[in-house]
């Protein structure tokens, strides 16, 4: 007699499956070859809601794995000088998400460039691709703390970055 595995909640857009989930205390994540699923359970009871939230590989800035507290902290590329959206969830059983969360946003990840700007501190130049390679390449900048973007030198000096990466990248 074959188990049946119980089908994850997470409803996933048309054209996309899911590869990889994993339960968490509030709620359930999911990935595809294209996005991060993640499903909030809000409320409790007959009133309890569910919202998903999906993110595009190229838009998470980070995601950081806490083994001791099986806590998954994902964080979504923002503006310089606006606070960015991070998520939080205790994962019962991981599973392969960890694998695919990995993989799937380093592969988004075209090229990265610090450039100094004073001492070490600088800023980086960061193109970024949906790994399915539908969608054109995102250029953004991040400074290092204590770099001001607002600074003609670090202007200067992220423009010259940008111009010199996008030459080595090619046509986009």
């Amino acid at each position: 007699m074959r188990l049946r595995r119980e089908r994850p909640p997470i409803r996933v857009e048309r054209g996309e499956r899911l590869l990889a989930d994993a339960k968490a205390a509030d709620g359930h994540l999911g990935g595809t070859r294209d996005a991060l699923y993640l499903l909030r359970s809000r409320g409790t009871g007959s009133l309890g809601l569910e919202e998903t939230i999906r993110i595009p590989w190229e838009e998470v800035q980070a995601a950081d794995w806490d083994q001791d507290s099986s806590t998954l902290r994902v964080s979504e590329v923002g503006s310089w000088g606006e606070v960015r959206p991070e998520h939080h969830f205790t994962l019962e059983e991981p599973g392969l998400l960890l694998q695919l969360v990995r993989e799937r946003v380093t592969a988004s990840v075209v090229l990265q460039r610090h450039v100094p700007v004073d001492g070490r501190r600088g800023v980086r130049v960061i193109a970024r691709r949906a790994p399915s390679g539908h969608h054109p390449v995102v250029w953004v900048y991040e400074y290092d703390e204590g770099v001001d973007p607002a600074d003609p030198a670090v202007q200067a000096a992220a423009a010259e970055a940008l111009q010199a990466a996008r030459a080595d990248v090619g046509p986009e």
